[in-house]
């Protein structure tokens, strides 16, 4: 190989590459490509020896020096040139290009030297440099930036974790999860402080290692019941303490994960002493009472597949809106059919359209003719522009998607009418995205446009715990409805949306605010750390990002420095 060496820089002085240093090449490069590296190979006065074509993916520079003889030193001077100004992740500060220059050449003159660069926000290139006893030089060069991107995500896996560890601690009920056999995975401390035993006596245990023979059993039973069916488990059982005194307890039981990695999560709660019954056995399949009373239990099916009825205060009352002049927006004939039953049923005037056209048309020989229209649905699979047109002349609309218009249409327009002949006396009972009151709307602090159940409960919680006023959209549509409709003072954005996504709302909100007097802010929220999702955030107008999961603190953070609130101020 040596030898191999010396006729290629022999060869290299004189501009002719014999037969053998050519074959050396070709073989280097196919060992570089199949490997995904660059390679560069330079002698004992540092000339290039060798360099493969895969250094040019990492450096713009000029094909010519790669060329054998090149002097390392002028290699490095046309990287340097080339405006890449990458600092190793020891180093501190921005130097001259001599002092640059002087740096890594005697990295190459080291034995063994290895460094990692960032060469933009999201590449990371390693090099690894030897210094052979014969003098001659190898550099590997690699990209490591998904490697680097796993690190990051596994570091956020970390702390997403020890969270979800901290929030179970701090629940003020006991909690447990079992896995698939039954063996006990997780418990918090106060189900520890309970049970008077601690994490390492329970962790990967079963009940028959904690309790008697006959509670274990039925426990278990109940256990693998649920894990079976998905049914939830509703346990009322009389509970005595070692000091004497007796309680009354129900333990809730529910299934969660995917097929093949179902877990079992339990909690109990204290119950007052007034011997008020559960809520849940009026819905159970099955109850079972224990023939000294000590405990019931009931299991309630999972309700996957059934329609959700509307709350009693929202119920329609056909009375009230008979006569009322309803506009469907749907490209999709089952949802028109199914809605417009629905609404014959209870004696609304309803017709249909099929698109933005037909509705603009509609709507122009509609107010020609001084017909006013009480309600406009749209599909939630139309364009804006529908919405804008509703807008524009002056009608109430209500969003939904295909499921909504077949099989939840009579509990959303009760509650929009309900709303309006109430004003604003009462807040919704089953509100997906509208939470606060109508006159707290009116100065609306914050807009959350966010589609997951649990998100929006976490959002719920901490903004209520905060004082701000807010509204929740599912959807990117609903989104910028509301947005439209209330001008908050600031919007948190998930990007991954029904409808409209985060991206698609963000360039709605700003092309509408184009040369306005105002600009909201938009926050990106996102559930991971790509660059490529915090590129297209701010290509869509969004002003920042935040990461789920959120906390008081991120949400206060952002409030005050792009909207100048904090909760105290919120509350006034």
């Amino acid at each position: 190989m040596g030898a191999g060496f010396e006729k290629a820089d022999t060869s290299s002085m004189s501009g002719e590459l014999p037969a053998e240093a050519s074959l050396q090449t070709a073989l280097f490069d196919a060992v570089c490509e199949s490997l995904s590296s660059a390679f560069i190979v330079y002698d004992k006065a540092d000339h290039m020896v060798f360099a493969s074509r895969q250094v040019l993916d990492y450096f713009p520079i000029s094909a010519a020096m790669l060329k054998p003889g090149t002097r390392l030193r002028d290699f490095l001077g046309a990287i340097y040139d080339s405006g890449i100004r990458t600092q190793s992740t020891g180093s501190k500060g921005a130097i001259s290009r001599e002092d640059w220059l002087s740096q890594k050449i005697a990295s190459h003159w080291r034995e063994r030297f290895e460094a990692v660069e960032r060469h933009a926000n999201d590449c990371w290139i390693r090099f690894q440099k030897r210094r052979l006893a014969s003098g001659y030089g190898v550099c590997v060069i690699s990209d490591i930036s998904e490697d680097k991107k796993r690190e990051e995500q596994w570091r956020l896996d970390l702390e997403r974790v020890q969270l979800t560890e901290d929030i179970l601690d701090n629940l003020p009920f006991p909690l447990f999860v079992k896995d698939r056999n039954l063996n006990y995975v997780a418990v918090n401390i106060a189900f520890c402080e309970k049970f008077q035993t601690t994490v390492d006596e329970v962790l990967g245990r079963k009940s028959a290692d904690l309790f008697s023979p006959e509670i274990a059993a039925r426990f278990e039973e109940s256990d693998r019941h649920v894990l079976d069916t998905g049914e939830m488990s509703v346990s009322r059982q009389r509970q005595v303490s070692r000091d004497g005194s007796e309680r009354d307890i129900v333990s809730r039981k529910h299934r969660i994960g995917k097929p093949g990695r179902y877990f079992l999560v339990s909690t109990m709660q204290d119950l007052p002493r007034d011997g008020a019954d559960l809520d849940e056995f009026e819905l159970a399949s099955t109850v079972t009472t224990s023939s000294r009373s000590s405990y019931r239990r009931a299991y309630v099916p999972n309700g996957n597949g059934e329609r959700r009825e509307p709350a009693a205060m929202e119920a329609i009352v056909p009375e009230n809106f008979s006569g009322r002049k309803i506009v469907v927006v749907t490209g999709d004939i089952a949802a028109e059919t199914a809605a417009l039953r629905t609404l014959a049923k209870y004696g609304f005037e309803a017709c249909s359209v099929h698109c933005e056209d037909e509705q603009e048309q509609f709507l122009e020989i509609a107010t020609s003719a001084g017909i006013s229209l009480d309600l406009l649905i749209v599909d939630n699979q139309m364009g804006m522009r529908c919405l804008e047109l509703a807008e524009q002349y002056g009608i109430p609309s209500l969003v939904m998607d295909g499921f909504q218009l077949a099989n939840e249409l009579t509990f959303r327009i009760a509650r929009h009418f309900n709303r309006s002949n109430r004003g604003s006396t009462a807040a919704s009972i089953d509100a997906a995205w509208e939470i606060t009151t109508t006159e707290e709307v009116r100065a609306l602090d914050v807009l959350v446009a966010e589609d997951n159940d649990i998100n929006q409960i976490v959002f719920s919680q901490i903004l209520e715990g905060l004082g701000y006023r807010y509204l929740i959209a599912a959807s990117g549509d609903e989104a910028v409805r509301l947005w439209t409709e209330h001008k908050p003072r600031i919007v948190l954005m998930d990007i991954s949306l029904p409808g409209f996504n985060g991206f698609e709302a963000a360039r709605l909100i700003r092309q509408v605010e184009e040369g306005g007097p105002s600009r909201t802010p938009i926050i990106g929220v996102l559930t991971q750390a790509f660059e490529r999702d915090r590129t297209e955030c701010a290509n869509a107008g969004m002003d920042d990002v935040i990461m789920k999961p959120v906390s008081p603190d991120i949400l206060e953070t952002i409030f005050q420095k792009y909207i100048g609130i904090d909760s105290a101020q919120a509350r006034l």
